[in-house]
């Protein structure tokens, strides 16, 4: 039986791809978390489902989370920055335990952006010989419901820095259908796949979307690089992490971020989420009437 360890178990991308991964039953996943005696229970309904204890921090116990592994799946997780220092240790036992094969979302447009996290990551997996997949999506939706969500919800505005650019927004939930299916089949081993949403976006058009879903004004304040960094500080966000966010916004400014694929069809034979449905499915997030 073949065992997965996907990391960021409880996550946007980690929580839709172990529920279909669950539903073979030839393989056994282990579900890395950060605090497993308050998030195991998430994980109950699942027969084939172990959860462990796991931070990219903690290197002494990467040899126990990765005995017997043959695919791992990760994140980087947002707050940490540097990979040299906190992801490449991790890598190396990964090397170091012979695993078959290693799934890692990255960035879309990463190969032409060296200075991003996400580039460091994947160059330290080719220079390391570890059989991959590359998932290189675009801006998730799901941002909107977590690092924007209080802006959304409690002042009815998007306080972020796109200027008027488009961008091809994608769901998790279909990141997480990529990732089963690459970690259940060869067919995308040593591949980079770059997947999206069906069509690129500004943020005045989605600001008119959410406005309709939910309805109730959702404005798009259209802050600058600058403004937007200040304030995000102001607010206690990691300084790293903001300087990530402020790197990838800018990008966005460029116009790098509203190509599109058709890759989530050809994988998954059917269309990507619409954005109209990922507002519809999260509306009680963002009207205040459920937690995230």
């Amino acid at each position: 039986m073949e065992k997965i360890l996907v990391l960021g178990g409880t996550g946007n991308i980690g929580f839709p791809l172990i529920s279909e991964l669950a539903k073979n039953k030839g393989v056994e996943i282990i579900a890395g978390v950060h605090h497993p005696e308050s998030e195991a229970t998430k994980f109950q309904q699942f027969e084939n489902v172990t959860v462990i204890q796991f931070d990219f921090l903690a290197a002494a116990n990467f040899s126990s989370a990765l005995a017997g592994v043959d695919r791992v799946f990760f994140v980087r997780p947002p707050q940490l920055s540097k990979p040299k220092l906190d992801m490449f240790p991790f890598l190396d036992q990964v090397k170091a335990s012979r695993v078959k094969h290693i799934v890692f979302v990255s960035l879309i447009g990463v190969e032409k952006n060296p200075v991003t996290p996400h580039h460091k990551i994947e160059k330290q997996i080719l220079k390391l010989g570890i059989p991959h997949t590359f998932i290189r999506p675009s801006f998730f939706m799901q941002n909107l419901n977590t690092t924007h969500l209080a802006d959304i919800r409690d002042h009815h505005n998007l306080y972020i820095p796109a200027g008027h650019s488009k961008t091809s927004f994608i769901d998790t939930r279909d990141i997480g259908a990529v990732a089963a299916k690459c970690l259940l089949s060869t067919e995308y081993l040593n591949c980079e796949l770059e997947i999206t949403g069906a069509k690129a976006l500004t943020y005045a058009e989605i600001a008119v979307m959410m406005s309709k879903i939910l309805e109730t004004t959702i404005t798009y304040s259209q802050p600058s690089l600058l403004s937007f960094r200040k304030t995000m500080l102001k607010r206690g966000v990691q300084k790293d992490y903001v300087n990530v966010m402020v790197m990838l916004y800018l990008i966005t400014q460029l116009g790098n971020a509203n190509k599109t694929t058709s890759t989530i069809e050809q994988v998954l034979g059917r269309q990507p989420i619409s954005f109209e449905q990922y507002v519809r499915d999260h509306k009680n997030i963002f009207t205040g009437q459920s937690e995230n």
